[in-house]
């Protein structure tokens, strides 16, 4: 059976966050930057979709592809591990030191691959800034000055309601991970992984990774957003709201509703153990 039980997926969340944590710099910024590059070139397949089909929802459809290559090749993105190495930390596996050191050195590698192909894609789309007028380029400087000044102008209550869309965003995020853990077959984790991811870019929720490429990049093209803007109202609470939402919603929520008080062995230990009773 390709199927793997909610208990053992327990299991497997704790010892891949200790995995993580244990990780040197130099391959926490180099599977970081790598992640968040394949995130921009997801986003801009996605607003390409939409673009071309002028259905929003299809471009949604379209945007798993880039999780799917990160979450196969073992890169790391910082919101996932918002929710695994928490787990580590509580079982006693690792340190709260190790789990901010990933944390950070993974969010400075997504930030440079974000940025690094928004400026390649930049070229790409308008020709070195010669075209100015494709519609993809209308619609990331949209998206950067909606997700950014769009706040800004409801105070209080954008600030608020950017961080409650964070949350709900990265609770898919994050259940995108675990749902990987759920199949023995790639195919069946590619099935899996898609369903959640395909629900918060489809809904419009905010992912501070996503939105590493997207802004910067519509500020590269002319939106009307400052330094500030694009930090304050977005990039900051956005990331904090990543943090709760993956936290809470899919960590610890799984952990103390499926956490058993023996782990059981991985799937291949078990059948070498049950091969050996049969002889």
């Amino acid at each position: 059976m390709s199927y793997i039980k909610p208990e053992q997926i327990i299991d497997s969340m704790i010892q891949t966050g200790t995995i993580k944590s244990q990780l040197s710099i130099k391959r926490l910024l180099l599977r970081g930057v790598l992640a968040g590059a394949l995130l921009g070139v997801a986003t801009t397949l996605a607003y390409q979709t939409a673009v071309q089909t002028k259905i929003n929802m299809a471009g949604a459809l379209i945007f798993p592809v880039g999780f799917v290559m990160i979450v196969l090749l073992g890169l790391e993105l910082v919101t996932g591990n918002f929710a695994l190495l928490p787990l580590s930390v509580l079982e006693r596996k690792t340190k709260v030191l190790h789990m901010l050191r990933n944390w950070s050195w993974v969010f400075v590698g997504n930030m440079v691959g974000a940025i690094l192909y928004g400026l390649l894609y930049y070229i790409a789309i308008t020709k070195f800034g010669h075209v100015k007028d494709d519609p993809i380029t209308a619609m990331i400087i949209k998206a950067a000055e909606t997700k950014t000044v769009g706040y800004k102008s409801f105070g209080f209550d954008g600030f608020v309601t950017v961080f409650v869309k964070s949350m709900l965003c990265n609770w898919m995020v994050c259940l995108g991970a675990v749902m990987a853990m759920t199949s023995q077959s790639t195919g069946g984790k590619i099935a899996a992984m898609w369903l959640p991811i395909i629900t918060f870019f489809g809904q419009g929720f905010e992912h501070s990774v996503v939105n590493m490429f997207v802004i910067p990049t519509g500020m590269l093209m002319g939106a009307k957003v400052s330094f500030a803007d694009w930090w304050l109202w977005n990039q900051i609470p956005v990331t904090l709201g990543n943090l709760v939402g993956g936290l809470l919603f899919t960590g610890l929520a799984l952990y103390f509703s499926h956490k058993r008080a023996v782990p059981t062995p991985p799937v291949e230990e078990q059948h070498v153990a049950k091969s050996t009773s049969n002889m």
